[in-house]
């Protein structure tokens, strides 16, 4: 899921008026029951959650509690600076809200969400997604819990795998190795071709060698987060990164995570933010790494209703987790997101019922028939049993997030990894180039805003 956030100043301003609002307050209240006459505002991102499930939740709740459910769809792009300027407000707070996992911790570390500690085991416990459960956690205590997965694997084209002379990797290594070969040998004749397509600046994917070497981008140390970029384990994933952006990559160095499953199939399209065409694409590559969703996106091509949809062909295209050396899949950085309840909401007894309905069998389950990785692991089989589940349930099983650290979402807003990645391949001094970047992310990582 492409998640772009608001610039650097924008971030560091708007954060210092949550914390002026904000606190850490808010106490136990009981669900409520008795909300007749009240509505309570639910900020859904993106459109990920399909509208089935917003029907559900509104019924349900309305039967619940015979309060009013106002959901509210916000976009991906401006989410920080929505909520940075709306959380404090007790007046325009949402009183419940999705958050990208990774933006979680900038408004956890300042109080912004309500203490959910007292809910944590009636919504799911240790069955909760543990990594999306540290991401929203200060100290001991619950602010934001999992609401959805969606984890990466590879896509690849087997006709050109095939023609190539390679099988489906089972290490890392392998991995590595094959994709170069494929590139070598271009068995299409297609100029550009890459046998592992991956952008310049895409390192939501590449981060998962860092990770496989037993490397990390950061780590906690006595109360404080420091850079690792140049930690053996993390200098051993440059390497590797760097011989594939030299040797198995052809993708363009501003690249990022944006749709590289289109240049798996035969032909496709560049689309704008309006929806509208830029550009035309052919087949340029043999594999990418993408969440699992994205095979919605990867087949051949038909027209229905006079827009263009894909069929899934297993004759041409296939799916692997990407592997490691020991035996299980390399971790990978695990999209979704979590929710959490406004610290200044004026219905906390409502909205703890309305988290009691997300986490309940019925709309777990729910999530998972729409492709979406419940949060709580007891329901994952409602994903199904199709290749995509498979993968999507063995990939996310060793999968990764960015540091819980205060500052993260600055770093993400300020680009740093995107401008560190744009360096690797043409670097000559890989450690010079992690120690000047774990300066820039230990600048960032550790600032609460206020």
């Amino acid at each position: 899921m492409k998640r772009k956030l608001v610039g650097l100043a924008a971030v560091a301003t708007a954060s210092a008026l949550v914390l002026a609002g904000c606190s850490a307050g808010g106490g136990a209240s009981a669900p409520s029951t008795d909300g007749k006459g009240k509505t309570v505002t639910l900020w859904l991102v993106g459109a990920d959650t399909p509208d089935p499930l917003r029907d559900y939740l509104k019924k349900e709740f309305n039967k619940e509690t015979g309060a009013t459910l106002n959901i509210q769809q916000q976009d991906w792009g401006d989410i920080v600076t929505k909520l940075t300027t709306s959380l404090p407000d007790a007046n325009n707070t949402p009183d419940v809200t999705e958050i990208g996992n990774t933006q979680s911790p900038t408004f956890t570390n300042v109080g912004a969400f309500l203490d959910v500690s007292d809910m944590y085991k009636e919504l799911g416990g240790s069955d909760l997604l543990q990594s999306f459960v540290d991401a929203g956690k200060v100290g001991d205590k619950n602010y934001t819990l999992p609401y959805y997965f969606g984890s990466r694997y590879a896509f690849y084209r087997k006709d050109v795998w095939s023609a190539a002379g390679v099988q489906v990797p089972t290490t890392l290594d392998q991995f590595n190795t094959d994709v170069a070969t494929i590139t070598a040998k271009n068995p299409k004749g297609i100029a550009d071709f890459s046998g592992f397509y991956l952008g310049g600046q895409d390192w939501r994917n590449g981060i998962s060698w860092i990770f496989a070497n037993g490397g990390d981008i950061a780590k906690e140390k006595d109360g404080k987060w420091v850079g690792t970029l140049d930690s053996a384990g993390s200098l051993k994933g440059l390497q590797q990164l760097q011989d594939l952006y030299k040797n198995a990559s052809k993708a363009p160095n501003d690249a990022k995570d944006s749709n590289q499953y289109i240049y798996l199939n035969d032909s496709d399209q560049i689309l704008d933010a309006d929806g509208n065409k830029t550009s035309d694409t052919s087949l340029s590559a043999a594999t990418i790494m993408a969440p699992g969703w994205a095979h919605w996106s990867i087949g051949d091509a038909s027209t229905k209703d006079g827009k263009v949809v894909r069929t899934w062909n297993d004759d041409t295209f296939g799916t692997f987790v990407l592997p490691g050396n020991d035996g299980k899949p390399a971790p990978v950085f695990a999209g979704g997101s979590n929710i959490g309840i406004s610290a200044k909401t004026k219905n906390p007894g409502l909205s703890k019922t309305l988290l009691k309905i997300i986490f309940s069998k019925e709309y777990q389950e729910m999530l998972g028939k729409n492709g979406l990785g419940p949060a709580n692991s007891k329901y994952t089989s409602s994903l199904g049993d199709d290749q995509f589940a498979k993968a999507l349930i063995e990939s996310a099983s060793n999968s990764k997030l960015t540091p819980a650290a205060p500052g993260w979402a600055a770093v993400e807003a300020g680009n740093v990894m995107e401008e560190f990645f744009s360096k690797i391949k043409d670097s000559t001094d890989l450690k010079a180039l992690a120690q000047e970047y774990n300066t820039k992310l230990n600048a960032l990582m550790n600032v609460k805003n206020g």
